[in-house]
């Protein structure tokens, strides 16, 4: 399959979020979604593709020294860079789509702007693109994207990666028969009154997996919050909640996080036992900020998320005892499935994690999960920060995008490409 990148373009959308997000790193009131296109020619039959995704600023970028506006309009003018240039960032001849989008993400890498975003904020602008041209090749082919993977094809990008079978067999091998329901998350803040703002989720929407937002400074008080949110969810009649904690890089180092771990244990055995992992605790530079993982990791699985920001960082991740890989679609396709295909073979786990993805990023995130296993199936959580975002796919996509029974459930037709013809 040869793939050309024809032209593309890109808009922007405000979106407001109906409830405030707050990381360690601050509070997320409203962001802008990039909404991209794609125009590309598969042998001799041409398709434009789809891609969207929140810049997400506060998480991609988070940097005190630059207002809030400053990193959103850089975001932005990189994304219209990217947009100006794809063909020549993809490498001008034509490739397999995994191949354009790891091309891509090389190119997006090197371009230069004032101010100048970090490595993850770049990932974060390329990756609608990434996904159009996957979306965009699917429908050309009349088949799902995830079907761009039956036939060899060589990715020079990331076959030195898979010696003896290349990058395409690799992924093909990860992707699974599609899952029809993923459990749905709930994202539960340190603030007063959390319970007061989950309880209909949990009583009307029969939610019981939750995300704790953990401050990562105090590790007494991280895992009494675990015991309260635990507690609070079974008394609003979860069942059997699943937990996941998450201080967004908050946390000093590995000693604290085994300090949390313990705690939780002593504080309340049946939170600690409900605790399924733990989503990147400490600094995102996991070369400048070595830690060691092994003692934390007998106790409970660890995920690099933001700290996975190159294929050259899995190895190292390995080495320092990550138990796996938080992945996220903001980071590229491409990327999330040579990642995958990686850590299969490494024996390490995976999660899918969110931007707050709304339509059709959400759609998706969901039909990468559906594919690639992992953990803990999908984190969707526009229905409870941006739900405004997702009214042009209701109600027609309402099980998945507006849950009322705990889960995420996919539409019974897969579609070509990534789902934007939904």
């Amino acid at each position: 399959m040869n793939v050309r990148i024809l032209e593309a373009g890109v808009t922007f959308v405000p979106q407001p979020f109906a409830t405030p997000l707050h990381l360690s790193s601050g509070t997320i009131a409203e962001t802008t979604e990039a909404r991209a296109w794609t125009r590309v020619a598969v042998d001799g039959r041409e398709a434009v593709g789809r891609g969207t995704i929140y810049l997400g600023e506060l998480w991609s970028w988070p940097d005190a020294a630059l207002a809030r506006e400053e990193r959103d309009a850089a975001m932005r003018r990189l994304c219209e860079r990217i947009a100006a240039d794809l063909p020549t960032l993809c490498g001008s001849e034509p490739a397999h789509p995994l191949e354009l989008g790891l091309r891509l993400d090389r190119g997006a890498h090197e371009l230069r702007l004032v101010p100048d975003p970090p490595e993850l904020a770049r990932a974060v602008c390329a990756s609608p693109f990434d996904a159009a041209i996957h979306d965009a090749a699917g429908q050309a082919m009349g088949i799902s994207a995830f079907r761009l993977y039956d036939s060899p094809a060589p990715v020079p990008s990331a076959d030195r990666l898979f010696p003896g079978r290349g990058a395409v067999a690799a992924v093909r091998a990860v992707l699974r028969p599609p899952a029809e329901r993923l459990d749905a998350w709930l994202v539960v803040g340190q603030e007063e009154g959390f319970a007061a703002q989950i309880e209909p989720w949990v009583r009307r929407r029969r939610y019981r997996c939750f995300k704790l937002k953990v401050l990562g400074r105090d590790s007494v008080e991280d895992a009494r919050h675990t015991a309260r949110v635990y507690r609070a969810v079974l008394d609003m009649g979860a069942r059997a909640p699943r937990l996941m904690s998450d201080s967004n890089c908050a946390n000093p180092d590995a000693a604290s996080v085994l300090e949390y771990l313990r705690c939780l244990r002593s504080t309340d055995q049946a939170a600690f036992d409900a605790l399924e992992y733990v989503e990147q605790p400490t600094a995102r530079d996991i070369l400048a900020h070595h830690q060691d993982w092994r003692e934390v990791t007998r106790l409970k699985p660890v995920m690099l998320d933001e700290g996975l920001t190159g294929l050259d960082l899995m190895e190292p991740a390995l080495q320092q005892g990550w138990s796996g890989f938080a992945l996220k679609t903001c980071k590229g396709h491409s990327f999330s499935l040579v990642a995958s295909a990686w850590a299969r073979e490494h024996r390490l786990v995976l999660s899918l994690q969110d931007l707050t993805n709304p339509g059709l990023s959400a759609i998706h995130a969901a039909l990468l999960a559906a594919h690639v296993e992992t953990v803990n199936g999908v984190e969707l959580n526009s229905p409870q920060f941006t739900p405004a975002a997702n009214a042009e796919w209701l109600p027609r996509l309402a099980g998945l995008l507006d849950p009322m029974d705990g889960t995420h459930r996919l539409p019974d037709i897969w579609p070509a490409g990534l789902g934007s013809a939904l």
